[in-house]
């Protein structure tokens, strides 16, 4: 095992520690290998992949199938992050065995350290027998973007004194179930804040404010690929959007005016022309 692999431990130690948390979600073997050349500390698969890179309407169609195939793929460039599987829509609520078996084939199958579930009282015995199976669990409260409908749509939750003590017994639950960090997505600041000094364990932010224990975004979001929607939360390091756009027309002009492929980017024969080759001989 790479001694420089960042652990669930290691997570757990930065709730004592002045050095936040950083996470993304990766999708595919090519952005994997660029993360882990950073200092990123998890990459999550996360079902947000059904948006961004399948193109469905939510969360809500992603398979299990797609998740592990995608948790592959992400797995096979990580040398020096923990990898966190995103458990989809229906495979955990059913049932204790559905849960625990489901995450059991993200760690057997996909190679994820970690799996990260939706929900607080409604899955904590879910978690909690999750990481009795020896998985390791994150868990993730507030938006939870699989309760889209439940919720009317993606609307900041916890505004109100009733909704926020809720969700504060929810990330009470996820501790007591043995989760080693809960990500707080769509809440008030002020509330991420309470959560995060009375939990001992870390918070990870997600449009929930700079007083959580890390923070993580949709990488494309952070790249400026995501043209559909970018939420307040959303800070755009990048517009690579843009920059495909140009690049592609580009290459297209060039195609067409005959300026691509150059003779820098043709192979050619040694031995010259091969009708001349052939013309001497050289092909009998």
């Amino acid at each position: 095992m790479n001694p420089n692999r960042i652990t669930v431990p290691g997570i757990l130690a930065r709730k004592s520690s002045d050095k936040k948390i950083t996470a993304l979600t990766a999708y595919d073997y090519c952005f994997s290998r660029i993360l882990d050349d950073t200092e990123i500390d998890i990459v999550l698969v996360g079902d947000s992949l059904g948006m961004v890179v399948l193109g469905y309407e939510n969360t809500l169609p992603v398979t299990m199938e797609e998740m592990l195939a995608h948790t592959r793929a992400v797995k096979r460039g990580i040398q020096h992050a923990l990898l966190v599987g995103d458990m989809p829509f229906m495979s955990y609520q059913v049932s204790i065995e559905q849960a625990v078996t489901n995450a059991g084939r993200f760690v057997q199958e996909g190679g994820a350290e970690a799996v990260k579930l939706e929900g607080g009282v409604r899955v904590a015995d879910k978690a909690a027998a999750i990481v009795r199976a020896g998985i390791p669990v994150m868990g993730h409260i507030g938006l939870t973007p699989q309760s889209v409908h439940q919720f009317g749509g993606y609307r900041v939750q916890g505004k109100s004194f009733i909704d926020a003590r809720h969700i504060k017994q929810d990330a009470k639950e996820l501790q007591k179930a043995g989760v080693f960090s809960i990500v707080l997505e769509g809440i008030p600041l002020e509330l991420a804040a309470e959560i995060t000094q009375e939990l001992k364990i870390p918070t990870i932010g997600i449009g929930a404010g700079p007083q959580c224990d890390g923070q993580i975004l949709v990488l494309h979001d952070l790249l400026g690929l995501n043209q559909d929607f970018v939420p307040k939360f959303v800070k755009q390091y990048a517009q690579f959007a843009e920059q495909a756009r140009s690049a592609v027309q580009k290459y297209v002009e060039e195609v067409r005016s005959g300026q691509f492929p150059s003779h820098e980017h043709t192979y050619h024969m040694q031995s010259g022309p091969l009708k001349k080759v052939e013309e001497q001989g050289g092909g009998k």
